[in-house]
């Protein structure tokens, strides 16, 4: 069943869980999510971020993530990840995607708010759902973050009317291991000037056990996952491809990729379910 970000972050943050943010890249992936969160019976967030986005248009997208979540036994949700213009977040409403985030992270607050606030209108107008991101998450290897400021947020959070906010507390993206954990002071400090679900980006560099403690112990709803799930893709394509020199159908070949993709995906998802599940 395709539903809203907001449907799934307001059930996460009054039961003491979070929603597992999945980096989709292709057809494999996505069809993998959606059967580690069955298998799970627990909601999930397809994501279409920008490199995915480059692969395949955002229509194309759009129907992908809506045949998925229709014939789902679950919740799923359809967001754009990473929206950089006002024109793709409105081309993803368009498509059918539940879910918009707008990042105007780079910008001057100021900015950042006014953007923010207007696609967030354009969003709900749709019926979808808004997700903003207030100080700036870095990359392993290249940016540097800048961590959120609790006052920013707050008046972030009430000027923009967002669904979601994601913030920058000590996560980075495209991390390969999760050694670096969170600044859980500045999480409680955010927390303290508003009741919006937060979201960690770059979720991959977050150790297994502080995901778990943050999910039932804090405002922290999402966490979006991506280098994880694209390594243990990847070891399972190179391993398919090397196990048969002589095969050459991809299809066949992809097919191998799935079930240690299921399983990936179900430990992520384990360790941030509500625990009576």
């Amino acid at each position: 069943m395709l539903v809203t970000l907001r449907d799934v972050l307001q059930k996460a943050l009054k039961n003491n869980y979070a929603v597992a943010g999945l980096v989709t890249l292709g057809w494999e992936d996505m069809l993998a999510y959606v059967e580690a969160a069955e298998q799970e019976n627990c909601p999930v967030i397809l994501q279409a971020g920008p490199s995915c986005r480059q692969h395949t248009p955002l229509p194309i997208l759009g129907k992908m993530f809506n045949y998925l979540a229709e014939n789902a036994s679950v919740s799923v949700v359809a967001h754009l990840d990473h929206g950089y213009s006002e024109e793709e977040c409105k081309i993803a409403v368009e498509s059918g995607f539940s879910s918009v985030m707008f990042d105007g992270s780079r910008k001057s607050l100021n900015e950042n708010i006014d953007q923010t606030a207007k696609i967030c209108e354009i969003a709900h107008s749709a019926g979808v759902s808004c997700e903003g991101e207030i100080g700036f998450v870095g990359y392993s290897g290249g940016e540097a973050s800048a961590g959120t400021d609790p006052e920013e947020a707050f008046r972030f959070a009430i000027d923009t009317n967002i669904d979601a906010m994601a913030i920058s507390v000590g996560n980075i993206h495209l991390q390969e291991n999760n050694e670096g954990g969170l600044d859980e002071d500045r999480i409680r400090a955010i927390e303290k000037v508003t009741d919006i679900p937060l979201v960690i980006h770059g979720g991959s560099g977050v150790p297994v056990e502080q995901r778990t403690y943050l999910s039932q112990n804090s405002k922290i709803c999402k966490f979006n996952i991506g280098t994880e799930l694209r390594s243990s893709f990847g070891n399972a394509l190179r391993e398919a491809v090397n196990k048969d020199l002589n095969r050459f159908d991809r299809i066949q070949i992809l097919k191998d990729t799935q079930r240690p993709l299921v399983e990936k995906t179900r430990n992520i998802l384990k360790a941030l379910k509500p625990i009576s599940s």
